[in-house]
């Protein structure tokens, strides 16, 4: 994949804040994103990362769990409580709990050390074009919202709103797989299709992760699931009448 494939147009002028320690595993993200003409910067802390967030806020974080000030996670849970950016982790913990536990916290991505670096690129890529908000989502058509079951969908935003109005907040990797949903209601669809990816493990939880999520967001009960079914070695099915304008 060439460089002009991987990073193109407004995608270059998005901004990365990476919040990684190791000085030379820094100075590598920094470099790569640095080649691919990605905006960004680096910070060994999280107070430190903390402190530039209340000043702006970035398109993208990648974030390093073993920091030294506080827990990764923590960070990653603060950034998607408040922010609308998308997250990688980014760390050497390769235990599937602290997967798991990653994706449950709100990232968007999850990947381990030693690390390629061209495909971090492709990955923070593939984020960012989820992340983007109405201004671009506008320049590929008109925006659209979807109702259903007394909820809205704003797909331009990725925005879930409640029947009473308050705003559920999605990470991108959510709000995209809301929208499938929604683009496909009443009908099964594999995990594949769900998750935007191809030969997917058979142990691979990130899909059944980022479905506990949207369902308790949407407030539908996980034992006894009104719109989110799953249909067992198949996929899953949204069962409710959309409407879109």
């Amino acid at each position: 994949m060439s460089q002009s494939e991987l990073t193109s147009g407004h995608l270059a002028e998005k901004l990365i804040f990476v919040v990684e320690d190791d000085l030379a595993v820094a100075r590598l993200i920094s470099g790569v994103l640095g080649e691919y003409q990605f905006r960004h910067e680096a910070f060994r802390s999280g107070n430190a990362f903390l402190q530039r967030l209340r000043q702006q806020t970035p398109d993208l974080c990648i974030i390093d769990l073993g920091l030294p000030d506080m827990d990764g996670m923590d960070l990653v849970r603060q950034v998607r409580e408040r922010h609308r950016c998308g997250v990688i982790i980014l760390t050497g913990r390769g235990h599937v709990g602290d997967r798991v536990m990653g994706l449950e916290t709100g990232a968007d991505d999850y990947i381990m050390k030693p690390f390629e670096p061209r495909e971090l690129v492709a990955r923070a890529r593939s984020i960012l074009r989820r992340c983007e908000g109405p201004a671009e989502a506008a320049a590929d058509g008109p925006p659209r919202v979807a109702h259903f079951s007394g909820w809205r969908f704003d797909a331009a935003r990725l925005s879930l709103y409640a029947p009473d109005g308050s705003e559920r907040m999605l990470s991108a990797g959510e709000g995209l797989m809301l929208q499938r949903f929604l683009e496909r209601p009443n009908r099964v669809l594999p995990r594949e299709q769900l998750l935007g990816q191809h030969d997917i493990s058979p142990f691979d939880r990130s899909i059944d992760v980022r479905i506990s999520r949207l369902r308790r967001k949407l407030e539908d009960d996980s034992y006894n699931p009104r719109l989110i079914k799953t249909v067992y070695g198949a996929g899953y099915l949204f069962v409710s009448t959309v409407v879109w304008e």
